[in-house]
């Protein structure tokens, strides 16, 4: 797969009635009808039972969430509120609906509970039930998973050196450029996810799970989709589609080996997910390349969780030879299966001239403040 040039293209081409004032005024509608809507989800599910009748009520919900994103273009607004709405607002709706999941908690104020239900947040209990610290050991701390200033400083930094070297791309072997992507896709969902995850807290007034937990750090696949990557992906699928799925399957194989065909359950159901997040981004038809990662994925997955079972133990790899052997298997995989359909809807091309349009905007906003200053006599 070849670099992508930057050069090449523009969003005004890509759509041709594209504007940022004209995407940020869909944006402000989109989120205005999803905090509606999540207000009503909280005042019936007071008034109608769990069950099937809660379910039919919440339907039409879920179906506007599903077209919400329809309405926004840009990389960043439609892909986070596409991944926000779609996907982890519509499950956690559908928890509620049985009276389960963060949603349920009646607790919850309607601040709360609009933070809770749009964004990957999830208020953190103090101190933490100890069967979330044995799932995700980074909450027995605290501190753990939530980072310094300095360390998404240095992110955004290198996100910023990365959009400039885009400019060279032509200059720089393809797969240092695909390297790149990768660090990039990291680094600005952690930045964004941290930056909601502040918005959330300084709402909410609590202490919130970690998104990430360093999963360059993974020394098993187990380790990377299941306790590092993603966390809040992880914790709305265990109870919607894995815990589900292992009492069907321990009916038929037993408690010791359900788990493999539920992992791979949510496997596909994770795949199902981001096709769709993908068709929201580029309006293209399926290519069946990011179902055929995440069923690779599971498929794996499953094979590492049955010989864990196998070997109880036994033969363990050093951290030194199985985090590069992790890492690479994700970056190898991703190059070839998850990548090609970013570039195939002009991701990064479409991300990189966003940028551009939100620098020239807050310059023509300091410009303006600058030159109304100027005029009025104030600078002097």
């Amino acid at each position: 797969m070849e670099a992508e040039n930057f050069q090449n293209y523009t969003l005004g081409e890509i759509y041709p009635n594209y504007s940022l004032e004209w995407e940020i005024s869909n944006f402000i509608k989109v989120w205005i009808a999803v905090a509606t809507s999540l207000s009503y989800c909280k005042f019936t599910s007071k008034l109608v039972p769990k069950g099937l009748p809660r379910l039919l009520t919440f339907f039409p919900v879920f179906c506007l969430f599903l077209y919400l994103p329809l309405n926004l273009h840009s990389m960043h607004l439609c892909g986070t509120t596409s991944f926000f709405i779609a996907w982890l607002s519509n499950f956690k709706i559908l928890l509620l609906a049985f009276n389960e999941g963060p949603l349920s908690d009646p607790s919850l104020s309607l601040p709360q509970f609009l933070a809770v239900g749009c964004f990957p947040i999830k208020i953190q209990p103090n101190p933490p039930p100890k069967s979330q610290t044995k799932q995700n050991p980074s909450l027995q701390n605290p501190q753990n998973g939530h980072k310094s200033l300095w360390n998404y400083a240095i992110k955004v930094i290198l996100v910023v050196a990365f959009v400039r070297t885009y400019n060279y791309s032509e200059h720089i072997h393809p797969k240092v450029i695909l390297v790149i992507y990768c660090f990039h896709i990291y680094f600005m969902l952690e930045i964004m996810f941290a930056m909601v995850a502040a918005l959330a807290r300084a709402t909410v007034g609590s202490k919130l799970e970690p998104q990430f937990d360093e999963p360059y750090l993974s020394t098993s696949l187990q380790d990377f989709w299941g306790r590092r990557w993603n966390i809040m992906v992880t914790s709305i699928l265990r109870p919607t589609v894995y815990s589900p799925a292992l009492r069907v399957w321990t009916r038929a194989l037993g408690r010791k080996w359900a788990p493999l065909p539920a992992t791979f359950v949510t496997f596909m159901v994770s795949a199902v997910m981001h096709e769709l997040i993908f068709y929201y981004l580029g309006r293209q038809q399926p290519t069946g390349k990011i179902t055929g990662f995440f069923i690779l994925h599971g498929v794996c997955l499953v094979v590492e969780i049955g010989l864990k079972k196998v070997l109880k133990g036994r033969c363990r790899l050093p951290p030194a030879v199985s985090r590069p052997l992790t890492i690479g298997f994700v970056v190898v995989t991703g190059f070839w299966l998850f990548l090609p359909e970013l570039r195939r809807c002009k991701g990064f091309v479409r991300a990189f001239d966003e940028y551009m349009l939100v620098a020239a905007f807050v310059k023509d906003i300091v410009g303006g403040a600058v030159k109304f200053r100027n005029d009025n006599g104030m600078g002097k």
